[in-house]
């Protein structure tokens, strides 16, 4: 008798796909996607510029408070935007009786990044900063890691003026400094979107935003920039000095132009007219 070859049992049809087949699909591939994005940003997010030695950094603010009249004079205006306008209230003034400059920004915003330099630069036309720091703003925003110094050790000494900065948050946007009541208030009364970053120039003006964009100076070393501003005809110059110069017309303004001979200059004069 011939074997015969044993036939497989008939199973019986599947009545379709399982229910939780497509959610975990869908799981699945959104879990995918997620790790595709993460490593992409992994290799995309820009990193930090290196921060320059104590020695570098020296030099660094050496060189830019230490830029001859001549190169003010020279770049003028340039191509900063004037955002210093009037405004009307009691004089303001500091912890030493002189009138004051209130600078409320935050270590991860590139445009306070960017004011920073034209802010040191013009205050140190009428007195002496220490304890400047280094640092970038965040990574994670439109113009990553913009080099700049930080106000949030920083001690300023001058016989003409006061200057109070407030640094609210790190890099990494955690609370770091909070405003005093009266900080506040006057940020809110001057400034009701609570822009950063804000000046205030002794109640007679203020100004809110960069005077230049921080494209400007991207991709930049601290120590190239600075070499940079010795050259009155870069882009950086122009935007950097002109804006340090705006500064300057608005202090000697609350300042009856003192002293002389930062305030008496054709350039400084002609740039106060602007601010009315």
């Amino acid at each position: 008798m011939r074997k015969g070859v044993t036939r497989a049992p008939v199973r019986k049809p599947v009545a379709g796909t399982p229910t939780w087949v497509m959610p975990a699909a869908v799981v699945a591939g959104v879990a995918v996607l997620i790790a595709a994005f993460l490593v992409v940003r992994w290799y995309t997010t820009p990193l930090p510029p290196k921060a320059p030695s104590a020695d570098t950094t020296a030099q660094v603010i050496s060189i830019i408070t230490g830029l001859p009249s001549s190169e003010f004079d020279t770049v003028g205006q340039g191509t900063a935007n004037n955002l210093i306008k009037p405004i009307s209230g009691s004089t303001l003034t500091g912890a030493t009786g002189k009138p004051e400059v209130l600078y409320i920004g935050a270590e991860f915003c590139p445009f306070c990044a960017a004011q920073r330099w034209p802010l040191i630069i013009a205050l140190s036309r009428f007195g002496t900063f220490s304890g400047l720091q280094t640092t970038t703003s965040s990574s994670s925003i439109e113009d990553p890691n913009t080099i700049t110094f930080t106000f949030r050790s920083a001690t300023y000494t001058s016989q003409y003026i006061d200057f109070h900065a407030v640094e609210t948050s790190d890099r990494d946007q955690n609370p770091l400094q909070t405003p005093s009541a009266s900080d506040q208030q006057l940020w809110s009364r001057y400034d009701s979107d609570a822009t950063i970053p804000f000046l205030d120039f002794a109640n007679h003006y203020s100004s809110t935003g960069a005077y230049y964009g921080p494209g400007v100076i991207s991709g930049m070393s601290w120590l190239a920039l600075a070499d940079t501003l010795r050259q009155a005809d870069s882009s950086q110059s122009k935007a950097i000095i002109g804006s340090a110069n705006l500064i300057t017309a608005a202090i000697c303004k609350v300042n009856a132009d003192q002293p002389g001979s930062v305030c008496s200059g054709a350039t400084i004069q002609n740039l106060e007219k602007n601010l009315k």
